[in-house]
């Protein structure tokens, strides 16, 4: 009986090696199976409203939760704090210095045509591309509201979607909260102000949720293409105008909003130019209409979240999600009252920094805290898909930190804005020109006291400079300049 069994167990030993001999062909080609990639971009987003960056009241469950799945860098940086040049510097891997990419632009006649996009080189290389609504530049609402392409790069894409929406226009409760002393004029103002709406309608009335529709609807399709996809979805919330559906309104009380502290002095020290203009008493905005736009903007940033959630849960029915890269992401940051400041342009921190989210199947949770730009994820991306990278683009593979948060890719960054920021782990310097600002960051976080004129900071006022000045030389250091 002892033989018998023995043979019998030899027997079936035999026939599952025989078996697994035939399928490991096979899953060896599942497994080499390129990456596809779904890249996500919020328009005017701060990291600062996300519940994964801190944030106690602003609701952002699906972000929150890709947040826990990827790797957060808590020091990424934009290399421009306004939409065009940031989305030219992100998609086409040069600083606005060197590619001189700083208008209204998609960045293409800056690069000339002999130089590939991010989404046109994974293109090149065997990948579908596609974009819903906003990842170049359009303007919004100018662009979005009537569906048009804006400085979009047809170049880029195998097919392209847009998503107008009704703006300002939307039917609701709406506010106009800048230049509006006491709220004597009624309703939204039309163009790129702060206006609040509570809209009528569910989320397919609206941008965001159109671009959501269709990108769950494209990642579904997708699936039986035959070939890897690159996705661009370019949600154009917190942008203003505040709008979104009143169901995310009704989750903020606008009485309940903390604004940020008022230090006493805090402007004193901070130079009046371009910049730095965009304060409450300029914009004459109350402490009530303040609050209304912060509640205004969580309302729009729930809604954006909500949107986010759709195309991630689009990927997981679709059985893609264990083999998609998802990169979620922003142009640039955003003031929301601090140091009295509202909106973009600013190179302070709230505007110069960006949330940043890289979910890579098979990768660990984690959290890097060091720098990063936006400028480096065409280069990482293409690693990690297991393409060439460029060898004229000027971003950095941050890979390594996907493995080993701690790893330390750059020691600096370099953002534009109306001045240059100059960033390591512990300074941070705004240079004006013939003014600045200067910050110890492991001090002093929230940028409170200026150190600039302090005489006992004067050598590391002039050693930073002169590290800037060895930066922009490098970014401009660079084959466009031969064109």
């Amino acid at each position: 009986m002892k033989q018998r069994a023995t043979r019998r167990t030899c027997t079936q030993l035999t026939l599952v090696l025989v078996v697994a001999s035939l399928l490991s062909p096979i899953d060896a080609a599942e497994q080499q199976q390129p990456y596809n990639v779904v890249f996500i971009i919020s328009d005017d987003l701060t990291a600062t409203a996300l519940g994964c960056y801190g944030n106690k009241i602003c609701k952002t469950p699906n972000i929150d939760q890709l947040a826990s799945e990827g790797t957060l860098f808590s020091r990424a940086y934009c290399q421009a704090t306004v939409c065009a040049p940031s989305r030219a510097s992100i998609l086409f891997g040069y600083y606005p210095y060197a590619s001189k990419a700083t208008g209204k632009t998609s960045g293409r006649k800056e690069v000339g045509p002999n130089r590939d996009s991010w989404p046109q080189h994974f293109r090149k290389n065997g990948y579908h591309t596609a974009r819903v609504s906003k990842v170049f530049h359009m303007g919004v609402p100018t662009d979005i509201a009537p569906g048009r392409h804006g400085e979009d790069d047809p170049e880029s894409w195998d097919e392209a979607f847009n998503s107008p929406g009704p703006e300002s226009k939307a039917a609701g409760l709406g506010e106009t909260l800048q230049n509006n002393p006491g709220g004597l004029k009624k309703g939204a103002a039309g163009g790129n102000r702060f206006v609040v709406i509570e809209a009528d309608g569910d989320d397919l009335a609206h941008s965001d949720g159109k671009t959501a529709a269709k990108s769950a609807e494209l990642i579904h399709r997708f699936k039986k293409l035959g070939k890897p996809f690159f996705l661009a979805v370019g949600f154009v919330r917190p942008h203003v105008p505040f709008v979104a559906p009143r169901k995310y309104y009704d989750a903020y009380d606008a009485q309940k909003i903390v604004l940020p502290p008022k230090i006493p002095g805090d402007r004193d020290d901070i130079p009046e130019n371009p910049a730095n203009r965009r304060t409450s008493k300029k914009l004459q905005m109350d402490v009530g209409q303040q609050k209304r736009l912060i509640r205004g903007y969580y309302a729009s940033v729930s809604y954006m979240d909500a949107m986010t959630g759709r195309v991630l849960e689009a990927l997981q029915e679709s059985g893609q999600r264990d083999n998609t890269i998802v990169v979620f992401t922003s142009d640039h940051g955003y003031h929301l009252g601090e140091h009295d400041m509202w909106s973009k342009v600013s190179i302070h921190e709230e505007s110069a920094r960006v949330p940043l989210i890289i979910c890579v199947p098979g990768k660990s949770p984690a959290v890097s805290s060091s720098l990063v730009e936006l400028l480096d994820l065409y280069p990482t991306v293409t690693k990690l898909c297991g393409l060439k990278i460029p060898g004229n683009i000027q971003g950095k593979d941050i890979s390594a930190m996907l493995d080993t948060p701690q790893t330390e890719v750059r020691n600096a960054i370099l953002c534009s804005g109306k001045g240059r920021l100059y960033r390591e782990k512990r300074w941070a310097l705004l240079d004006y020109g013939r003014n600045g600002e200067l910050y110890d960051m492991t001090k002093d976080s929230k940028q409170y006291t200026n150190l600039f004129n302090n005489p006992e900071y004067s050598e590391v006022v002039a050693n930073l400079k002169q590290k800037l000045k060895a930066k922009l030389a490098e970014a401009e250091n660079n084959d466009l300049s031969k064109k």
